[in-house]
């Protein structure tokens, strides 16, 4: 493998340090831009509300009203957004429903991007969109997709609930696992992956019981950096396609979902792949989906899909939508055998591998 791949680093601009979001006005210039809108969730209006009063003139104003899965129609409504105000350019605040609707923006009018996460999730150093639309996400992958800038400040994230900082770290562990056996994976995204597990393994544990412990925060937004880098390096896999179809069909919660799904999809992979996740099983203990499965359980993290209101009938469903058209996998996909790995993940059953 070392002597034969393809890497491409991203071009993204990393502002990373505590303090850091103060300078958004300044990168705003550096991009050429002077009109920004500023997005947000509807939960995180006020704190939008006070960035674009902090960029004063740069600010042409707020779009609060990002949800999970981007939405087509609520992306057609920040659009009338960007048209009104004369936007050059969007500052996405938030997590990944908010960087969501900012590169939903950036692919349909190529505006640069300046994204501000405050959780977990590693979508906003991807080139990779998942919208839905009729019930089905899809994803598209585009260089004008990649925000031009991101900028970490831990200090934002020191009051992230530990239920959420839990969930969306579980989600950017996700990527990582899921680069580690992806077909295009190179010795970069492997050493990037491996490093964000490890991040997340020191700083979760200390975020359970100190949630304010700003080293302890800084080391799992640095392990988001990582796991979301290399999710934007290769292609995704089995845990991603059944995470599309149970969010896009079902509009489950997007971090819980990975969260959930994360100890069995690596189980079911691991069978087939056991060389590629054995960093999973040294970093954690035990198997592969056993060791994710009882760090999840040790953070309070929900196991079971039916704690999300879903059905038995959904499973069958969702396993009939997942292996029509599946992503590559370095296991064999079938329709039995996807239906079994998310029973197991209905009753919250910890992997055997």
């Amino acid at each position: 493998m070392r002597n034969n791949f393809t890497y491409q680093g991203s071009a993204a601009h990393i502002v990373f340090g505590e303090g850091r979001s103060r300078e958004a006005g300044a990168w705003i210039e550096k991009l050429g831009c002077s009109r920004a809108l500023v997005l947000s969730t509807p939960q995180q209006r006020a704190d939008a509300e006070a960035l674009a009063e902090r960029l004063g003139p740069l600010a042409a104003g707020v779009f609060a009203g990002a949800v999970m899965h981007t939405p087509v129609e609520v992306t057609a409504k920040a659009m009338e957004a960007v048209n009104q105000s004369g936007a050059d350019c969007v500052v996405s605040l938030g997590g990944g429903s908010t960087t969501g609707l900012g590169k939903a923006i950036a692919y349909r009018t190529d505006l640069p991007q300046v994204v501000i996460p405050t959780t977990y999730a590693g979508s906003e150093v991807t080139p990779i969109l998942g919208q839905t639309e009729g019930g089905r996400k899809t994803t598209v992958r585009h260089p004008s997709i990649l925000p031009e800038v991101v900028i970490y400040d831990p200090e934002l994230t020191l009051g992230l609930p530990v239920g959420m900082s839990v969930t969306s770290a579980l989600n950017a562990m996700a990527h990582a696992v899921e680069a580690l056996y992806a077909q295009d994976r190179n010795p970069i995204s492997s050493l990037m992956a491996k490093e964000g597990l490890s991040a997340f393994k020191t700083s979760l544990p200390t975020i359970i019981g100190t949630p304010r412990d700003r080293e302890a925060r800084a080391e799992a937004l640095y392990g988001a950096w990582l796991s979301g880098t290399v999710l934007g390096a290769v292609s995704m896999a089995l845990h991603h396609k059944i995470c599309h179809t149970l969010g896009g069909t079902f509009d489950t919660p997007h971090a819980e979902t990975h969260a959930i799904m994360l100890p069995h999809t690596a189980a079911y992979n691991a069978a087939a792949v056991p060389d590629l996740l054995e960093p999973v099983a040294r970093t954690f203990g035990g198997s592969v989906g056993g060791g994710l499965w009882d760090f999840a359980k040790s953070l309070g993290a929900p196991l079971a899909l039916k704690d999300l209101g879903l059905s038995q009938a959904d499973l069958d469903r969702t396993a009939a939508i997942a292996t029509e058209n599946p992503y590559w996998n370095p296991r064999p996909i079938d329709r039995q055998s996807i239906r079994a790995l998310l029973q197991d993940a209905w009753e919250g059953n910890r992997p055997t591998n």
